[in-house]
């Protein structure tokens, strides 16, 4: 299965620096610590925030996708950043400017720079992870959604964010479950430190603090998805959840019309 994995991936790679967007129409902003975010600002409305997810940037997971291009249809505003180190925006070398939640503090800081009073937000994969501490700190937002993602993260030493965060950072060589995102991040020419301390310093979430968040949340994952575990799980710890399964596995399923249906009738539903 790691090995099929590995194939589509490489697969998908391909697609992605063959059929990546320009980035065109970016607009960006200074954040606490001095670094530039950049992010794409598109249609009008309430306010939607798209994460995104490890090693692509805003464009490659949300810029061409159904969800976004729904959203927009749909009557909303749609906000997509590229995370630090990621994308457009800045790229420290410097590792102290990955800790202590700085992802999560540019996205509180961006919907400062926008003066937006409530908003709802989207996480794939470790946008998702994200996105998690990022309730945990922000009563603006007014609905939730997690996609591609268990209950694993929880863990402070979950054995996938070790095994990432040690061979991007060159503490041990590619493995069987790592080769595939190494050959891809080397594909779309990312710094490997950089994704070490992405990995490194992850944003940590516990399970009692999943217990405590109190707004609507949708748990979303393909049918062939368990990369980063079983995603009923996740959502048995989110008091006021639902689970929605769709076809496609981790590499595909944020870009289908069913991922994009079912966040749509969630968003939607008042």
């Amino acid at each position: 299965m790691a090995a099929i994995n590995s194939t589509l991936l490489l697969i998908f790679t391909f697609l992605l620096i063959s059929c990546k967007p320009p980035q065109t129409g970016k607009k960006d902003f200074i954040s606490f610590d001095g670094t530039k975010i950049a992010y794409a600002d598109e249609g009008n409305g309430e306010l939607v925030l798209l994460i995104h997810g490890f090693i692509v940037d805003g464009d490659i997971n949300w810029g061409e996708s159904e969800l976004k291009k729904q959203l927009i249809t749909d009557g909303y505003r749609v906000i997509i950043p590229d995370l630090r180190g990621n994308g457009s925006s800045d790229k420290p070398l410097n590792e102290d400017a990955y800790k202590n939640d700085a992802e999560v503090k540019d996205l509180m800081a961006l919907i400062d720079h926008l003066s937006v009073k409530n908003y709802m937000a989207v996480g794939y994969s470790r946008g998702a992870i994200v996105l998690a501490n990022l309730l945990t700190k922000d009563d603006r937002i007014t609905k939730a959604v997690f996609g591609g993602m268990g209950i694993g993260f929880t863990d402070p030493d979950w054995y996938r964010r070790v095994e990432f965060g040690n061979v991007f950072s060159g503490r041990t060589e590619p493995n069987e479950m790592t080769k595939g995102a190494v050959d891809y991040a080397k594909g779309v020419n990312t710094d490997f430190k950089i994704l070490g301390y992405l990995q490194d310093h992850q944003p940590e979430t516990s399970i009692a603090e999943l217990n405590n968040i109190s707004i609507e949340t949708l748990v979303i994952a393909g049918d062939e998805d368990l990369d980063n575990g079983d995603p009923e799980e996740l959502q048995e710890q989110l008091p006021n959840s639902q689970l929605s399964i769709v076809s496609g596995d981790h590499m595909s399923t944020f870009n289908s019309k069913g991922f994009a249906d079912s966040i749509i009738t969630f968003l939607n539903k008042r």
